[in-house]
């Protein structure tokens, strides 16, 4: 068993070097393609200044990460309850200001089609074909809810309208 590990070790060894690319001059380099150059460098050796300012900066998220553990105590009840209520507040202070830019996005559109509906209105040819636009599509909708607009004696019209299926109500002789 160790002898087939061994033959594979150095079998994967001779290998290794025969797959090792020659060196390229910075001439070389510069006259190849953008890809083919960035394919070749992203396998090269980063060089010193590189290496050393990698290493400062692990060793700097080391010490960071240490300096945070020995600094998160267990908290206290009064601070986790402080914490639940200034997230509580800050998640409050979030939603007032969604709905607030919801209200001035849904202003803003309803100013936008008013003034699309007018100028369409005011750019029809004949006052006749303005007028039934301006019916059909008010500039502004009425958001109020008019309720029922017909007194008793009107309701009982109109009933009598509807139920008047053979049209002997509407259909005049001659």
């Amino acid at each position: 068993m160790e002898d087939s590990n061994a033959a594979t070790k150095d079998f994967q060894a001779e290998e290794s070097q025969q797959r090792t690319k020659k060196k390229l001059t910075p001439s070389e380099l510069k006259k190849m393609p953008l890809q083919q150059r960035s394919r070749y460098l992203a396998y090269e050796e980063p060089p010193k200044h590189v290496a050393e300012a990698q290493k400062i900066t692990k060793k700097r998220l080391v010490e960071l990460k240490n300096k945070h553990l020995r600094e998160s105590a267990p908290l206290s009840e009064e601070d986790i309850l402080d914490k639940e209520k200034h997230a509580k507040l800050i998640g409050q202070l979030k939603a007032a200001e969604s709905r607030n830019r919801l209200r001035i996005m849904r202003l803003r559109y309803q100013a936008n089609r008013a003034q699309e509906i007018s100028h369409l209105i005011s750019c029809q040819p004949i006052a006749l074909k303005a007028v039934r636009l301006q019916a059909l599509v008010p500039p502004y909708t009425d958001n109020i809810d008019q309720g029922d607009r017909l007194d008793k004696l009107d309701r009982e019209r109109v009933e009598k309208l509807l139920e008047d299926t053979k049209g002997l109500i509407t259909n005049r002789v001659h």
